[in-house]
């Protein structure tokens, strides 16, 4: 009976995989807790009401804490959390059209997204990025 139920869990582990939403992962792990059950009981009425309590438990106590500790990784990630938001200095002339800014020693192009024009030498805030244009705001 456990061979059955564990052929269960690795199907929804594949699902998961296929259809990533934290939805499938949650019946997978209550399979295989079902499993290890099965080991000891071998009613299937028992079992089925197992899957479906674990089930649901597992729906409303893993899964929000998967769905945010994604959300927190997606955030924490990128050139958004590297730059966005950090201060850097104007290296040329900044206008709407063209300039350049400094940041960990890097050189980036920059931009402004209104007519402000950032003269070279002043403190700016990355507001903004599109590709390798950073979008900057002076600094007062």
């Amino acid at each position: 009976m456990w061979q059955i139920i564990l052929c269960f869990g690795i199907t929804f582990l594949i699902l998961e995989m296929m259809i990533p939403g934290i939805f499938f992962l949650n019946f997978a792990i209550a399979a295989f807790l079902c499993a290890v059950i099965s080991v000891y009981v071998k009613s299937v009425i028992v079992l089925t009401v197992c899957f479906c309590v674990l089930s649901i438990i597992l729906m409303y106590t893993l899964r929000p804490l998967l769905i945010k500790c994604e959300k927190n990784k997606k955030q924490q990630t990128g050139i958004c959390a590297k730059y966005v938001g950090k201060k850097a200095k104007a290296v040329e002339k900044i206008d709407k059209n063209s300039g350049a800014i400094s940041i960990y020693d890097e050189r980036w192009q920059a931009r402004t997204k209104d007519d402000e024009i950032i003269e070279a030498g002043c403190d700016v805030e990355i507001i903004d990025y599109e590709s390798i244009i950073m979008y900057v705001k002076k600094v007062d």
